[in-house]
């Protein structure tokens, strides 16, 4: 493994976080706040640490093949380096400790939208799109946009792109890497536009327009409003903003053959078709719930199709105090915290298309039961999932659940409890951000936590954002084995 050429792309990756940190800065000098010169200041500091880590590092070209390994160290670096680099004008603001400083930007860039924030609108306006502009990064993934952006890193390019990306299939577009991420950065471009012309049309002004456009596509949640979404006090802007978060919760890959293939392609797939299956079956099932609890009908749905929205994309929005609702729809979207959306989404969770794979095993293991001597294969989108895949997707999932045990634990034994523990673990290891109760719940935040438990929450985000294998291997002795050829 070398370590120059990881520190070489790190330089490069901060060039481009220096290009990231230019359009808040020049939104704080058209306000006028204090945003301007922090971020000018962030701006350099990251294109002279890019510099220098460039100068110390090998430069490669491409025909440098990067190894898995160095893949995986790379995307891990640049994630912890960035969530430094972006939690620096949080600081630089005076209003934020250094914990809870990189518990705000590890939640941005993850695309969590947990907050430690108890005021959010005393913030300068600049510092506050900062938040939201996280999570449009952080949505489509760090590595992913700079592929598309930038030239081509090398010919090993794709261990970084695997190494960010989430599902279990791998799927590749185009035949060039770089082909398959302008694609992606395309679509997720093109959505984020016409969600800000919709919200324009429902009456926002820009500046809110943008803001809450990026952080529904990003499906981070992060709002300029103490109150969320609940200030707008808008129908039309909830329909917008659900309709954004369902679109940001699909997978972007699928989308892509909607431009050759037309629109039935979406109902063709095995995980799209569970997926809004899911949501309008939810969303029933909801509102009928909230009805029977004394809701009106209309409210009912409003509040049911926007919240479900939210948590199956795991944005995490709030248009209502869901605390205050049945303890049945309130179960109802805690499991979602565990399900996501699709695969090669900007959600989180563990995937819809890893339940589909599950199910079906479980169904075919009922089969063979009855019948031993029957071999059936399991079948996903028409094709045959070896064993591999399975019992790669089968320990996927109890690795999450392991680590949620774990991790709930950890943060219970810093004096949490119970209810704040387990629902921030799940909200942030699945990166939804609002938890459950009166602490972290749909009107609380995560600024009473002891430093010790935010900091376990910030380590929850990034497995999750990072499908926990890419952070998980680098406590493997094997990984680090220099003889090892990988």
């Amino acid at each position: 493994m070398n370590g120059k050429v990881i520190l070489y792309l790190i330089g490069k990756i901060l060039y481009f976080l220096g290009v990231v940190f230019a359009v808040p800065m020049f939104l704080g000098f058209g306000y006028q706040d204090d945003g301007g010169k922090i971020f000018a200041v962030c701006m350099m500091a990251s294109f002279a640490v890019g510099f220098l880590f460039q100068k110390l590092g090998t430069k490669i070209t491409e025909q440098y093949n990067l190894t898995n390994r160095e893949g995986i160290l790379t995307v891990v670096c640049a994630w912890i380096t960035a969530v430094c680099f972006a939690s620096v004008p949080f600081l630089a603001a005076g209003m934020l400790g250094p914990v809870d400083a990189f518990f705000e930007a590890m939640s941005g860039l993850t695309t969590t939208g947990a907050t430690v924030l108890t005021d959010i609108e005393i913030w300068p306006r600049s510092l506050l799109f900062w938040r939201v502009w996280m999570h449009w990064i952080g949505g489509l993934g760090i590595i992913v946009i700079f592929i598309a952006l930038l030239p081509r890193i090398s010919g090993g390019a794709a261990h970084l792109f695997n190494a960010e990306s989430s599902g279990f299939e791998g799927e590749r577009l185009l035949p060039r890497l770089q082909q398959t991420a302008l694609a992606l950065f395309q679509i997720y471009a093109f959505i984020t536009g016409c969600t800000v012309i919709l919200l324009l049309l429902c009456g926002l002004d820009l500046y809110d327009a943008v803001v809450h456009a990026i952080s529904a596509v990003g499906t981070g949640g992060f709002s300029t409003y103490n109150d969320s979404i609940v200030h707008f006090n808008s129908v039309s802007v909830e329909a917008v903003l659900t309709l954004a978060m369902f679109l940001a919760g699909g997978n972007f890959s699928l989308y892509f053959r909607v431009k050759s293939n037309g629109p039935g392609v979406l109902l063709k797939d095995d995980e799209f078709r569970c997926y809004l299956f899911m949501f309008l079956t939810l969303v029933t099932v909801v509102t009928v719930s909230l009805t029977v609890n004394g809701f009106s009908l209309f409210r009912g749905f409003r509040e049911a199709f926007f919240q479900v929205a939210a948590f199956i994309s795991t944005t995490g929005y709030v248009s209502a105090d869901f605390d205050q609702w049945p303890a049945f729809p309130r179960l109802c979207l805690m499991l979602l915290y565990f399900t996501g959306a699709c695969a090669g989404s900007t959600s989180g969770g563990i995937k819809i298309s890893r339940f589909v794979v599950l199910a079906r095993g479980v169904k075919e293991g009922v089969v063979k039961a009855l019948h031993p001597q029957e071999a059936r294969p399991i079948l996903y989108n028409g094709h045959r999932i070896d064993n591999n895949v399975f019992a790669l997707v089968l320990s996927f999932f109890y690795t999450y659940i392991g680590l949620f045990v774990l991790l709930s634990i950890g943060v219970a034994f810093t004096g949490v409890d119970v209810k704040t523990a387990v629902t921030g673990v799940l909200a942030c290891l699945s990166s939804v951000g609002p938890g459950f109760g009166p602490v972290i719940g749909a009107t609380g935040n995560f600024a009473s936590l002891p430093s010790a438990a935010k900091l376990m929450l910030a380590f929850a985000m990034l497995l999750g954002r990072l499908e926990m294998y890419t952070l998980l291997i680098l406590f493997s002795r094997k990984f680090w084995n220099g003889r090892s050829r990988w």
